[in-house]
């Protein structure tokens, strides 16, 4: 604000109003009094224009103070009256016109902080100013037009931040810079007391005792203050110039006697010349003859380049051959590849067709043996028809020729017993043939049985395996708590120890780098078991250098690995930087690659998995049906051959594979869930094998009962065989007595043929067994055919794969030597081309130097002399004149140096006086600058002083009173002293001495006094009246009403808690009335107490 006031003080006489100027510098105090008092006079009496720049048009509060929104107040142009009972927020609106414009807290004398002016309760206040921006002098029309809006927003914190806008309402600016602007422009000062004068300054300055800090208000107030500032600083600054040139004028001296010395010197070592000019011809020689001696230092490598560079397209042609090897090993490799997956692919599919043929195999020779049995059963049943046949016929015989020789009764008690027996007989083979099917049932049930048993003890097997396997992974991962390493196996800690010593015993050219696994980590922690499917046994693999560096590495692991289970080791150049990839790999928007999914800590890792996996090409796709509509739906995208899902599944363009994995098992970075899940599985497996051993045992247990029937049913048949055995000899006993009767021979014969149209009913069904039997066999042949093709076919393939693999086996190896061939070549070409960039930078140093040391030459001399002699010879002769020219120069002093003080101390001291000089020059100008304007500045003052004086005597006239006002500018104090009745003019009071109306009465005097010497476009008076009495009151007001109306060009805004019913109605008065606020309302309202409009 400091230099506003400044800049406002001293623009005041050439702005918008200026002000009578005073060119009578020695005038006496009298005829100023005369001046004065015309100028009053003039003032008090002239009409001016309404006011157009700077004079404020509304104010709007919102959560300022104790009010949650007062206004918006519309102002009139020239006299506004701001009425209202205490509390109704008449300060609030003085305050914040003070701290909406930019002034300070304190200046309110309402608090030490922004922060006090938010309303209790709320976070924020805000204060809305409209300044008018008419006339000549408006401020940027063309930006803001006819209004400029400044508004301020208060945080509960303190802050501030500033918007200005343009009359439409657009934000013009937030910086404080701009609004600074504008106040200087319109010469705003709210921290001046005149422009703003609060209650509690008015009461300060009438009952302060000390008269300087009424002298200090009066020289604020007038801005004399900052003028009186601003002359000590360029006094301050005058005398250190001053002393500067104190000093500066015996240093001047010192320099003057240094230069004289020089000066004498110099004129001394002339005689020396000659010797220096031959020195000089001698170094012209010497700077070209080391510039043909460097052009004959270059020729040779300049040779060599061409040498060099000749051999070049060898090596091109040789890498040529070498990449056409490599790429075609590259194919072969993948052709091979591609054979194998397409093999091994075929056998997958061929496979479950064996298990469906081998099925129905099995199927249908247990068909084929049932059949065979029951023909079995056929033809023993056909023997037995037939042996009976045979006796039936040989007993008839036997009956005919003995027909006579026995008696009736006995005959019909034979052929009673015969029949019994028959009877029995036939039970007993009925019996028979139920035990025989019985023991069928129970000989299948006991087969069944068996192959249930095998099948449940390969499960168990297998349950057991992966138990036993689930334990040592869940060991591997405890232990993994401690040592991330045991991860890869229980013995990967101490192998690695071993590498590492084995490596500092120099055993490896580079030390081997793994378990790959170790230094992947996956990004995305649900892509980890889509990493391990794609990686599989990579995880545990191990990095080498070379092949020598392979076998010791495989002859280290033969101690801690069995063979068939060591981790595979892989032979890649070792490199420090990862492979460019980015025209080779895939490349899509949403999903990853597995390179870029994976952050690696070694660069080696990252090349090793480029080269032998591809990760660069292989995208990561967590849903599987994604992963199917990017790979085979559409087009895959540019080099991406694969792709793998968040479960692990394989997908190719055209085919799909499910992964075995379930849970990643190296990669995972949450081990206590991999802990827990594992346990989880463990428990699983436990209860899948207690309940393959129950089932065990209760299939065991069936068996054992079958058998027991099977035997107990093989006893039982024994014990018919035997009765049946003694039946058919008692029938035979019986049929041997010698005895014949009609009536048996004629039952005889009907037994017989009874038993001839059994056998024939018995060989009828006899043939169609073996009929079905027959066609179940070629059935069976025809299944057992399909499977021995398939498991031909199989093996076929398996045959085929053998084959493969070992051709791709050859392939991988014919393309690392290709690799390797092609590293090598590579190498040598890169040691050929460093050895030619070697001789280029060393011809292009050389060359450089050389023209460094011809452009030397030619500033030691311009044109090039053709030597004869060596550098040597020339170097001694100049050591030989240089050695003279010394013991010259030593008598007399070194010329250089001696040319060179001579120069410098003649240059510090022209130098030295010349600034001299100007500072002396300078400090005369500023003495008759600073003479001048103080000068001015005093009789200013004084004019200003005096004029104060006559317009506070003139308007204590106006109420018969009588008073003065006493400047001391020397011991810069300030007394007031008023007689309230004029005849009494000899007892002068202090203000303190007179009642509250009177001090009021003489604060508006003397604040009027104080408006008529200062530059503002509005004042602001508070409370202007509230200690007058009713005549006092009517005076004053009549004095602000006389003064207001001759200053129209002004504005000028009073608050007062008195009624205002007595001013007179004029379209230049606007009276704005506050309402008390009522119990619960948050916002005051005003009453304009004009109807009318005001005229613009």
């Amino acid at each position: 604000m400091g230099k506003r006031k400044e800049e406002s003080i001293s623009e005041t006489r050439s702005r918008k109003r200026q002000r009578q100027e005073y060119t009578e510098e020695n005038s006496d105090e009298s005829n100023q009094e005369e001046n004065s008092q015309s100028s009053v006079d003039t003032n008090l009496s002239s009409l001016l224009t309404v006011g157009e720049a700077g004079i404020i048009e509304s104010i709007q509060l919102k959560n300022f103070m104790c009010h949650s929104m007062l206004g918006p107040f519309q102002f009139g142009s020239n006299l506004n009256f701001v009425i209202g009972n205490n509390g109704s927020g008449k300060s609030s609106i003085l305050t914040a016109l003070i701290v909406g414009l930019g002034g300070k807290a304190t200046t309110t004398n309402r608090g030490s902080s922004l922060k006090v002016f938010v309303r209790d309760g709320e976070t924020s206040a805000d204060i809305s100013i409209k300044l008018r921006n008419q006339g000549r002098d408006a401020f940027k029309p063309e930006v803001y037009g006819g209004s400029i809006i400044v508004n301020q927003h208060i945080n509960l914190d303190g802050n501030r931040s500033y918007k200005l806008k343009s009359k439409s309402g657009t934000l013009i600016s937030s910086k404080k810079e701009e609004l600074v602007a504008i106040l200087d422009h319109f010469n705003i000062q709210v921290d001046n007391p005149v422009s703003v004068l609060t209650q509690e300054m008015s009461k300060h300055f009438l009952q302060s005792k000390n008269e300087g800090d009424k002298y200090k208000f009066f020289m604020k107030a007038t801005q004399m203050e900052q003028m009186k500032e601003d002359y000590s600083s360029i006094m301050k600054t005058k005398e250190n110039a001053r002393i500067q040139i104190e000093q500066g004028v015996e240093h001047l001296q010192e320099l003057k006697r240094l230069y004289c010395e020089k000066k004498e010197r110099y004129k001394n070592i002339g005689f020396v010349n000659d010797m220096r000019n031959s020195l000089e011809d001698l170094k012209h020689k010497m700077a070209w003859a080391v510039v043909s001696e460097m052009e004959k230092e270059i020729e040779p490598i300049k040779e060599s380049i061409r040498a060099e560079e000749g051999n070049t397209e060898k090596f091109v042609q040789k890498l040529e051959e070498c990449r056409i090897k490599v790429n075609e090993a590259e194919e072969k490799y993948k052709a091979i590849q591609d054979k194998l997956i397409t093999v091994s692919e075929e056998a997958q599919v061929l496979h479950p067709q064996c298990i469906s043929l081998k099925a129905d195999v099995q199927a249908k020779r247990k068909a084929v043996n049932e059949t065979e049995v029951l023909y079995n059963r056929f033809k023993t049943e056909l023997k037995r028809l037939g042996k009976d046949d045979e006796q039936l016929c040989k007993r008839i015989e036997e009956l005919k020729s003995s027909a006579n020789q026995f008696s009736e009764p006995e005959k019909l008690e034979r052929q009673r017993k015969i029949t019994h027996l028959r009877e029995q007989l036939k039970a007993f083979h009925d019996e028979e043939t139920m035990i025989g099917q019985q023991m069928d049932q129970f000989q299948q049930a006991i087969y069944k049985c068996k192959e249930e048993c095998a099948r449940v003890k390969r499960e168990g097997c297998d349950v057991k395996q992966a138990l036993d396997a689930k334990q040592k992974q869940l060991r591997e991962l405890n232990d993994s708590k401690t040592n991330t390493l045991k991860r890869y196996g229980p013995h990967m800690p101490a192998f690695l120890e071993a590498v590492e010593a084995a490596y500092r015993q120099g055993r490896f050219k580079h030390k081997p780098v793994g378990p790959i696994g170790a230094f992947i980590h996956p990004k995305d922690a649900e892509l980890t078991l889509a990493i391990e499917s794609c990686l599989k046994t990579l995880v545990q693999a191990f990095c080498c250098d070379s092949h020598s560096d392979e076998r010791n590495l495989q002859l280290l692991m033969s101690k801690y690995y069995p063979r068939g289970f060591r981790p595979q080791i892989i032979v890649n150049k070792f490199q420090n930087e990862v492979y460019d990839v980015r025209q080779r790999g895939t490349h899509h928007p949403e999903f990853p690659t597995v390179l870029s999914a994976l952050e690696i800590d070694n660069a080696v890792v990252a090349n090793c998995l480029i080269d032998v996996r591809g990760i660069e090409k292989i995208l990561l796709i967590k849903s599987s049906s994604k992963a199917r509509e990017v790979m085979q739906f559409n087009r895959p995208p540019k080099n991406c051959r694969e792709a793998f899902t968040a479960e692990g599944d394989h997908v190719f363009e055209k085919r799909y594979y499910s992964s075995n994995y379930v849970r990643p098992r190296f990669l995972s970075q949450d081990v206590e869930a991999e802990i827990s899940h594992l346990e989880k599985e463990i428990e699983n497996k436990k209860a899948q094998l207690t309940a393959s051993q129950q089932r065990l045992y209760s299939i065991e247990d069936e068996i054992r009962q079958n058998e027991d029937h099977l035997h107990g049913h093989r006893r039982h048949q024994k014990e018919l065989q035997k009765k049946i055995g003694k039946t058919n000899a008692e029938i035979a006993d019986l049929e041997n007595v010698q005895e014949y009767h009609s009536m048996d021979i004629h039952i005889l014969k009907d037994e017989a043929k009874e038993n001839k149209s059994k056998m024939e009913s018995v060989k009828k069904d006899m043939q169609q067994q073996s009929k079905k039997m027959e066609e179940l066999k070629n059935i069976l042949q025809v299944a057992e055919k399909k499977l021995e093709e398939m498991r031909e076919k199989i093996n076929q393939v398996e045959e085929i794969a053998g084959p493969i693999k070992d051709e791709l086996n050859q392939a991988d190896s014919e393309l690392e030597n290709s690799k390797r061939c092609l590293q090598h070549y590579e190498d040598k070409q890169k040691e050929h081309l460093v050895c030619i960039k070697r001789h280029k930078e060393l011809l292009a140093a050389k060359e450089k130097e050389l023209e460094e040391k011809v452009a030397q030459a030619r500033q030691i001399y311009s044109e090039r002399i053709e030597v004869n002699r060596t550098v040597k010879s020339l170097d001694v002769e100049m050591i030989r004149l240089r050695e003279r020219i010394n013991l010259e120069s030593a008598r007399h002093g070194n010329r250089e140096e001696i040319i060179k003080q001579f120069h410098d101390a003649k240059e510090r001291y022209e130098d030295t006086n010349l600034k001299v000089k100007n500072l002396k020059k300078f400090l005369r100008l500023l003495e008759e600058i600073m003479t001048q304007r103080f000068k001015i500045y005093r009789q200013f003052l004084r004019l200003l002083s005096l004029r104060c004086k006559l317009y506070f005597d003139r308007l204590l006239r106006i109420r018969a009173c009588y008073g003065k006002i006493l400047f001391d500018h020397k011991n810069e104090t300030l007394s007031i002293t008023i007689q309230p009745r004029e005849e009494d003019k000899a007892s002068l009071n202090d203000v303190r001495s007179l009642s509250g109306g009177e001090r009021s009465f003489s604060t508006v005097c003397f604040i009027l006094s104080l408006w008529s010497i200062t530059e503002s476009p509005f004042r602001c008076l508070d409370e202007f009246d509230v200690y007058m009495d009713m005549v006092n009151r009517r005076i004053a007001m009549d004095m602000i009403l006389k003064v207001a109306d001759s200053q129209q060009h002004r504005q000028f805004i009073l608050l007062t808690p008195q009624n205002m019913s007595s001013v007179p109605a004029s379209s230049r008065i606007r009276i704005l009335q506050l309402q008390d606020p009522e119990r619960g309302q948050k916002t005051s309202n005003c009453q304009n107490r004009n109807d009318g409009e005001e005229e613009q």
